[in-house]
């Protein structure tokens, strides 16, 4: 599975923590930035992430900043994506069994870096749950977007 990751400089630290902890598992990265601490808008790199899962370059993406809410809204913001801002473990899983989402966002000044292995482990990890009532909550949801 190819994996879109994509962070400001407020989370720099970490999204290299957890792409070196994808690879390590075995997982393609695809880095969307940003590649220093030096400040950046977060908007351009959660959009890059975001654009690459949904055009299907990618499986799944991860997007960081200091709140995960700037980058989670971004990504939101494009046509396709369901992306969940995710502080604890049992909201990533319930996220993948309900939702289906295809990208996660986490705040870097929210989550310690052990937390943040354990929800990005158990993000990857649950399937879909493929019950009727979630998908046609999805498809709900889904025809929202303009």
């Amino acid at each position: 599975m190819k994996i879109a990751i994509g962070c400001d400089h407020g989370a720099f630290v970490l999204k290299s923590k957890v792409a070196a902890h994808l690879k390590a598992l075995g997982y393609e990265v695809e880095d969307f930035g940003t590649h220093s601490l030096d400040s950046c808008d977060y908007p351009d790199f959660a959009a890059a992430a975001a654009k690459a899962v949904a055009s299907g370059e990618c499986q799944r993406g991860i997007v960081l900043c200091t709140t995960g809410i700037g980058v989670s809204i971004s990504a939101n913001k494009i046509k396709g994506i369901r992306c969940a801002l995710l502080s604890d473990v049992w909201s990533a899983k319930m996220t993948r069994l309900h939702n289906d989402t295809n990208m996660m966002a986490l705040g870097a000044g929210i989550v310690g870096e052990n937390l943040a292995m354990e929800i990005v482990d158990t993000w990857l990890g649950t399937a879909f749950s493929g019950e009727a009532r979630h998908q046609r909550r999805i498809d709900k949801v889904m025809a929202l977007e303009g």
